[in-house]
């Protein structure tokens, strides 16, 4: 008897169709002609019909080439597993707790968080003192046994693992999507710490916005086609911002990336996507979220330093990091990893540690030899703790060696300002785009380093052994950047209730300020247009908009058939007859050049006053050569738009990267674009 060997396939099918449907029936249909002799509604997993069309179902290799190649399927792939990118942000980016806020546009605006879940019980989401949820949210509270909802937490789905005997809820046993919810949209408790480490009060950028929830995430991971119908779900439910902290290892074309075809039909229904970059850096190419229609956000630290010192017993001191809650009350013996007898001695690690061996066997510390010298983030571990870099690490291991009774104590973690923040960290990953190198990605950068917000208290604050149950915690990665910009997103659309994502987007992007190139040596490829300014953002003056037609175009530019934008646009235009658009005409509010020569057609939108006339800026280095024409515009009504063509050149023949900006200002708005010139030849990543 021959096995049948079967696994998840998603196809991908587009839009809805606008007249009289039925998404599972015809999904049924066609998958009968691929499996005829099994029946698909025992094969189907998943039915996409809320919001756009598809479906998930057990099939053989075979059976999905042969799905793929019928009419009206945009793609077919496998689905996969997706990870997690794993206070003072706010104040340090300027959203202080008197800035200006519209109270009721704000109680008004839904933030969708796709994650791990959510700890409902925590402060972060009380409901107290809210109306309602908005008449216009059609989405429910399933979130399982035990799990209520209130006016600020308003909905709650979670999607189950085949075959999963975990508990069936959309509670939060990990953390992560309870720290991401109240990054953006939290509560704002005050006196919070974790464990008395980063002591002030936690809110999220919208504290008065609502909040819904989508588990995707389990202790396994998070499944494609559960990523798939938390977006079908969001959409429909009528949320107006999403913040997905996740991502794969490798990226892929957008037509099997799940996220990146959730996010377009958000897209066309008014819902921006942020989505964290990914934790593959400082190596270039290692993006995760590269489509032009999502918010690509890049981690960076703030002036809040956390270090802790280690004292050798001969009084040394060096300063290390490490989220180090505990006191040490005395000077403890010193040993080499592989030392048997490590109970109650501080081990010394000559690679890096996350401590769950040194909590296990019952040793009270650890060093860890780090070679990562960018000290811009801490980790956060069990037991006292300190990173030291290579060179100290040396010069403690020498003094191990030289010394009979060697020992040592570990200081508590202290705040220190840190003068040169903010830098991109190290972990962020950096562009170039490998999918579509015309468009400039990361987008923006955000704070994700060292990050006070809710904690789930049944998660672990470290590792899986880590007994302690904490309600805040301090995490690190492009995961707590996402948020950030999430609730900068939701920020400003609370003043402009009726821009497109992509005018929020881009306000998010000109009014960005820029980091120091010296200290970031990938420079655009691992900030974009640079550092968030969410209250500038609310007043950019000029906005690069991009509606829908404008990426129904891209995608027939990067070699989309005409039938198969038909089917993602959900219309009967696909591409424009003879169409000869280029990729690196798409209004992006960033600009890349890949050769020598070239030129790029922009339009701005006046948001800023009736009356007002830009003056084009551009600032270059010397090998480079870029005009603008025209270079004034004279604006005479709001929402007027104007377009230019910028001509970048160099006669630079090497490989370095080349960083320009263009600047429109009317004496009161800076509206700032980043210009790179990149002619390195890119090696293309694996997709799968």
């Amino acid at each position: 008897m021959i096995m049948v060997i079967r696994q998840v396939y998603i196809a991908y099918m587009g839009s809805l169709p606008k007249n009289d449907y039925s998404p599972l029936a015809h999904q049924q249909s066609i998958l009968q002609e691929v499996v005829e002799n099994s029946s698909p509604s025992e094969l189907i997993t998943r039915s996409y019909k809320r919001s756009f069309n598809g479906f998930a179902a057990k099939l053989t290799e075979k059976e999905s080439q042969k799905l793929a190649s019928m009419e009206g399927v945009v793609s077919v792939f496998p689905s996969r597993i997706y990870k997690l990118h794993t206070t003072r942000s706010w104040d340090f980016m300027g959203v202080r707790e008197n800035v200006k806020r519209v109270p009721r546009v704000e109680s008004d605006v839904i933030v969708g968080v796709i994650d791990s879940g959510i700890w409902p019980e925590a402060e972060s989401f009380a409901g107290e003192g809210f109306g309602p949820p908005p008449k216009r949210w059609k989405g429910d509270c399933d979130g399982g046994k035990n799990f209520t909802c209130n006016n600020k937490l308003i909905g709650a789905r979670f999607y189950k693992w085949e075959d999963s005997d975990l508990a069936l809820s959309a509670s939060d046993t990990q953390g992560h999507g309870t720290h991401t919810a109240s990054t953006a949209a939290g509560n704002q408790v005050n006196n919070v710490s974790f464990l008395g480490l980063a002591q002030g009060n936690a809110r999220g950028a919208v504290p008065s916005a609502r909040i819904a929830v989508y588990k995707v995430c389990w202790e396994e991971g998070c499944n494609s086609e559960d990523i798939l119908s938390a977006f079908d779900d969001a959409i429909s439910d009528g949320v107006d911002i999403l913040s997905v902290s996740l991502g794969a290892e490798v990226v892929d074309e957008y037509a099997v990336d799940p996220i990146a075809i959730g996010a377009f039909h958000a897209m066309q229904n008014g819902i921006l996507t942020s989505q964290s970059a990914g934790n593959n850096g400082p190596e270039q190419g290692t993006l995760a979220s590269v489509a032009p229609w999502i918010l690509t956000v890049a981690a960076s630290n703030t002036d809040r330093k956390i270090i802790d010192k280690v004292v050798l017993g001969d009084n040394t001191t060096f300063v290390g990091r490490a989220i180090n809650p505990f006191v040490m009350k005395k000077k403890l013996p010193l040993v080499e990893q592989d030392t048997a007898a490590k109970d109650g001695n501080i081990v010394f690690y000559q690679s890096s540690d996350q401590g769950s061996d040194a909590l296990s066997y019952g040793a009270d510390g650890i060093i860890v030899q780090d070679d990562d010298q960018s000290k811009e983030y801490c980790v956060n571990y069990p037991l006292p703790a300190s990173l030291l870099t290579t060179i100290d690490a040396k010069r403690v291991e020498s003094y191990m060696t030289s010394t009979k009774n060697p020992v040592a104590t570990i200081s508590k973690s202290e705040a220190v300002k840190d003068a040169n923040a903010p830098t991109v960290v190290s972990f962020s990953s950096r562009g170039p785009n490998t999918i579509t190198r015309d468009i400039l990605k990361p987008d923006i950068t955000a704070p994700g380093t060292n990050i006070l917000a809710a904690w789930s208290p049944v998660a672990p604050p470290t590792v899986s052994s880590d007994a302690r149950s904490v309600k805040y915690n301090m995490m690190s990665g492009t995961s707590m950047s996402c948020p950030h910009v999430t609730g900068a997103a939701a920020y400003v659309k609370t003043f402009h209730p009726d821009w497109s994502p992509s005018a929020i987007k881009s306000a998010l992007m000109t009014t960005a300020f820029n980091l120091n190139a010296t200290r970031n040596p990938d420079a655009e490829f691992s900030y974009g247009a640079g550092h968030i300014d969410p209250v500038k953002a609310v007043n950019p003056g000029l906005v690069y908009d991009a509606l829908e037609g404008e990426y129904i175009k891209f995608l027939c530019s990067i070699g989309y058939t005409s039938d198969k934008v038909k089917l993602v646009a959900g219309n009967d235009t696909g591409c424009p007859k003879n169409f000869r658009g280029s990729v690196k005409d798409l209004n992006y509010p960033s600009i890349i050049s890949l050769v020598a020569k070239a030129n790029f057609s922009r339009t701005v939108t006046n948001v800023g006053v009736a009356n007002s006339t830009y003056k084009a800026t551009v600032t270059s280095p010397s090998n480079l050569k870029i005009s603008v024409e025209p270079n004034v515009l004279a604006f005479k009504t709001l929402n007027e738009k104007q377009s230019f063509v910028l001509t970048v050149s160099t006669t630079s023949k090497d490989n370095q990267i080349k960083s320009a900006s263009l600047v429109w200002s009317d004496g009161v708005h800076t509206v700032r674009s980043p210009i790179v010139v990149s002619l390195q030849p890119i090696a293309s990543r694996v997709i799968s």
